[in-house]
């Protein structure tokens, strides 16, 4: 069991979580697929009737039948991965008793020890989570002893059975780790490609088209707890003469190094973008417009600590507050505080200033 869950301690809580997330939904449809055919074959088994069981015992499975069906009856309705996996467990539950209450009277040996030993490897590749592969194997070395308790056995077929449910059990845990990687393998490849799509490439910051979406649904939440949220709106001063005078790499880096600053400087509720070029929006949920002002000056002398070529960096910063119904369009609030920003580079750069009738300066080194 090392071998199968090792790899998964070095990742963060964070991570485990949509690993879970994401394997629950992807085995779901194969969950559903497994248990219907679960519920055809058993009945499909019991009424031939394989040679060996009594009349009773036949009786006792078709009536079993009935909990198996409306188990996959449930599962189709069932979307958590959590009552979907109960769902699984109860199925192979039923699937045991009904195995021994079909063998009894069969001698060691017959069809029923080779259902017995194939329900871990079909059922090998569902489990999701840790704790519900270590159940249902359990349930499956468990089952058939009270079959061999019961039969006529002796310690031949005791050995027997041990071994070959071992050799079940080992060939389970290679399949469920084979399917787990490769599943897996597949999330990370579709994080990374998602990744690409959202964040720009050179900042790590989102882009554009991603910043405004989640900024509509944040001012939508906003809104309705009846709260205020602010964004400012960055600039960087002179950015074109810094490509000009020492190329695009010199341009890049202190982009980067920007990019940084307001990472450091914001929380894990704020939204970041770059909005082109030297232009970035920073979304603040639940801040008002005096704590705007001083973010935004913490940002600015942040800023200026960043060395480019021909001396400290500056930043013209627009700030933009919303109320009520005003926060229901992003593109208003991003409009306002653009046009706070211009005013701040007409001033003078190097200053924050408040969008409204009247734009109010926050700071500047000058």
């Amino acid at each position: 069991m090392y071998l199968l869950f090792a790899n998964r301690r070095a990742e963060t809580t964070q991570q485990r979580k949509q690993n879970a997330r994401y394997l629950a939904k992807r085995m779901a449809p194969m969950i559903r697929a497994l248990l219907l055919m679960a519920v055809v074959l058993y009945f499909v088994a019991t009424i031939v009737r394989i040679p060996g069981i009594t009349a009773a015992a036949s009786g006792w499975g078709l009536l079993l039948a009935v909990p198996l069906a409306l188990i996959a009856l449930a599962a189709r309705r069932t979307h958590k991965p959590a009552p979907l996996s109960l769902l699984a467990l109860a199925c192979l539950f039923v699937l045991e008793v009904a195995i021994s209450v079909n063998a009894v009277g069969v001698a060691p040996g017959q069809a029923w020890v080779m259902l017995g030993l194939l329900l871990p490897v079909a059922s090998s590749v569902i489990w999701s989570g840790r704790w519900d592969f270590i159940a249902a194997m359990t349930l499956c070395a468990l089952g058939p002893l009270s079959v061999l308790m019961l039969g006529r056995v002796d310690a031949t077929h005791i050995d027997q059975y041990i071994m070959s449910l071992g050799v079940a059990i080992m060939l389970s845990i290679v399949l469920r780790a084979f399917m787990a990687r490769t599943l897996l393998a597949q999330f990370h490849l579709e994080q990374r490609l998602r990744e690409q799509a959202n964040t720009d490439g050179l900042t790590g910051l989102l882009q554009r088209n991603r910043f405004l979406k989640l900024a509509r649904s944040a001012l939508v939440a906003a809104y309705s707890e009846q709260q205020t949220a602010s964004l400012l709106y960055v600039d960087a001063d002179h950015f074109k003469q810094i490509n000009d005078d020492y190329g695009h790499a010199a341009g890049d880096a202190v982009l980067i190094a920007l990019a940084t600053a307001l990472r450091t400087h914001s929380r894990p509720t704020d939204l970041i973008g770059r909005m082109g070029g030297e232009e970035f929006a920073l979304l603040l949920p639940g801040v008002g417009l005096q704590q705007a002002g001083d973010r935004a000056e913490q940002l600015r002398l942040a800023a200026s600590q960043i060395q480019r070529p021909n001396g400290p960096l500056t930043i013209s910063i627009g700030i933009a507050e919303c109320r009520g119904d005003a926060c229901a369009a992003v593109e208003v609030l991003l409009a306002r505080a653009d046009q706070a920003m211009r005013q701040a580079k007409t001033s003078g750069r190097d200053r924050a200033v408040r969008a409204g009738p009247s734009a109010i300066r926050i700071g500047s080194r000058r």
